[in-house]
Formats: structure tokens, sequence, C-alpha cells
């Protein structure tokens, strides 16, 4: 296995700047991970997103070991060859989507029995499977199988199930083999602070490639998610990575990295284009707003994206109320460059030690635009 990671600074703020290394490349943190689902970042090609300063994508375990199968990728090369993507791939256990897509499921010590959400077929993952699923896909970075409680959970169910996901996490770590690659960690505890800081601890001392923050942003409050992932982050050594999982809009973004986390994955730019919902300097546009009907202007005149410098939002308005699929390809196209550069200005940020100012000057953006 070929992974590291360097801590290169640390703002003022607690925000960090640092480097993973993998056998397919670099990538500079703090980061956001596009989510492939199923092989794909949608609407996008992996030239575009290699183009666009995309590092690292998200793959799902789940979608791929249902459709078209692990072994089925396995014998095409793995993922990377199977999509042609060739930096970095993480991909999570699947264990979020059996817990909230998979029908009649049943959690037992050995793993989750549950009915799959496409044919209804009886199936059965184990923390043994997820890794053997991970590994024949060739991830770079795996995840081990957890339970992510519900929103709201009893203290006693959330400590119940942070157990379990422990116990889940040594079993992954035995069955790693080979040169596999990096396996990360993932703390649980619902949204009480102190199974929050044991649950770090007690993986910490299992010794994993890097470490997530898992079961955020389920339907609590913000405040409350920022509590949580401060409490998860400050039991979490400095000299590995810290992965906030399934959070995406940018201002948790950037109050997170302020907390010490370096990588986030979220559906919330590509799903959000689709549904005709931009990111922009000025705060959110929804596109198919009358107002639109006849501005000639971009997207957003700050924005270098592709979309911004070719068409307008009369067009691309046009392009949404008429259900055409090059609306999905340039509103993704726009937000996912929205996502990238927000994070390069971060890193940048903390490289000059002025995190904690530029931060203050997004959110003071954010509240003079608001949704336009």
């Amino acid at each position: 296995m070929s992974f590291g990671f360097e801590l290169l600074k640390k703002d003022p703020t607690g925000a960090r700047l640092g480097r993973i290394v993998t056998g397919r490349g670099e990538v500079r943190t703090p980061v956001f991970m596009p989510v492939g689902t199923a092989a794909t970042v949608k609407a996008m090609t992996p030239e575009e997103l290699e183009e666009m300063g995309v590092g690292i994508i998200l793959a799902n375990t789940y979608h791929l070991w249902q459709r078209p199968g692990h072994e089925v990728i396995r014998g095409l090369g793995g993922l990377h060859r199977f999509m042609n993507w060739k930096r970095p791939i993480l991909t999570d256990s699947g264990g979020f989507q059996v817990f909230s897509l998979a029908r009649l499921r049943k959690i037992e010590e050995e793993g989750v029995r549950f009915r799959s959400h496409i044919d209804g077929s009886t199936c059965f993952l184990s923390p043994e499977k997820a890794v053997e699923i991970q590994q024949a896909l060739g991830s770079d970075i795996m995840m081990v199988l957890d339970e992510c409680p519900p929103y709201p959970a009893t203290r006693d169910y959330a400590e119940r199930s942070m157990e379990l996901t422990h116990r889940w996490a040594a079993r992954c770590r035995a069955a790693r083999t080979g040169d596999s690659g990096a396996l990360f960690a993932i703390a649980q505890g619902g949204m009480y602070a102190d199974l929050r800081a044991r649950s770090a601890e007690t993986l910490v001392a299992m010794d994993f490639d890097g470490y997530a923050v898992g079961g955020l942003s389920v339907g609590e409050e913000k405040a409350l998610m920022y509590e949580m992932a401060a409490v998860s982050a400050a039991a979490l050594p400095e000299d590995r990575p810290r992965y906030l999982m399934g959070v995406g809009y940018p201002e948790d973004l950037l109050t997170c990295i302020e907390l010490g986390i370096d990588m986030f994955d979220c559906v919330l730019p590509t799903r959000n284009a689709r549904n005709g919902t931009l990111f922009t300097s000025g705060g959110k546009l929804v596109i198919k707003n009358g107002r639109y009907a006849r501005d000639p202007a971009p997207l957003d005149e700050k924005c270098r994206c592709y979309t911004c410098r070719n068409y307008s939002r009369a067009y691309l308005r046009h392009l949404f109320l008429s259900g055409e699929i090059l609306a999905s390809r340039l509103n993704t196209i726009h937000n996912l460059h929205y996502f990238v550069t927000l994070m390069a200005r971060a890193r940048q940020a903390i490289a000059e030690g002025l995190f904690g100012a530029f931060r203050r000057e997004f959110s003071g953006a954010l509240e003079r635009g608001g949704a336009v």
C-alpha cells in the first residue's frame, strides 16, 4: 500500500493544510470529493473533472456491488479502468445506503441482512464483505462498515450502535489483505459529545490510516452538527487525515475546515445543478426564475468555468425549462467548479495564515447576496 499524510501548516484558527499521498497521485487538503455513486459523477466526463482540478472522487460500495457487481468490475481491470479515472478514488463502505435504501433490513452482530432496493433479492453485508468488495474495486481509500444511527436516537441506542461500529471496524481491519488501499475508520456516537469523544479515542487506539466522522448532517440543527464535529476532530490525531462524511454546503465546509476537518463529500453540488440551483459568489441562483428569461449575463461574473465563459443565464434557463440534457451538464460544470475553487481558495488562505479573514469575507458576501 502506498499511502501517507503530511500536515503542511496549521492556521491560527485551527484550519489545516495537508497532503495525502497515494499510489495514484497526491491530494491537497482541505478537499471536496465529488460523488460518483455508480462509477460516474453525474453529467461529467473524467477528463472534465481532471481539467477543473478534481483530485479525488467518491464511489459507492453498495451501489457497485448491487450493479454491475464488484467481480464484474474486478474482471474488467478495477474501478479506475472501468470508469477511466486515473486519480485516487475513495469508496464508502455501503453502510449508509443499506440503512437508508434497503428494504426490511435487520442488523445483527455478524452484519446486516436486507433486501436489495433494485430487485428485492436477499443480501448480507458483513464487515469482511465490505472490505472484499472495496478491494475488488481497487479503491485507494476504503471505509470500514459502520452503523449510522437515525436522528434522533436515544443515548442507549447511540451507544450500542457505536460499540457495534467499533467491533465492525476491528473486523474490517483484520480482513484487509495484501497491497490494498488505505483503510479509514468511522467515528459515531449520535448527538452525544462524550460518546463522540470515546468513539474517536477507541478507533485511534486501533491505528487506522485515517478517520472519518459519520452520522452528521442527518437532520440535526447546524449548531449541533458543528459541536459534534468539533468534539470528534479534537479527539483525532494530528498526523492522520480527518474526513467529515456527507457535509456539503459551502458555509458548512468552511466552518468545519476551521474545526480541523480535511476531507468532505456530498451530492449537493451535482444534485442541485440538476435541479436548477446554482452556487455563485452572490449566493444561490435559481435558474428557472422568470427574471432570467432575457438576462445576457453569465451565472457569476467572477467565475471562470466553461459555463460562465460561454453561456448566458437566459440560455441556461431555456435549457432547464426545456428539459434538455445539456442543462444538467452545464449546471454541473459550474457547481463543481465553484466547490473546487472554494477549496483552492481555502488552501491558499491557510497557507498565508489568513483563513479566519477569508471565512469572514465569504460569510459576509453570502449575507449580502443571499438567493438571487
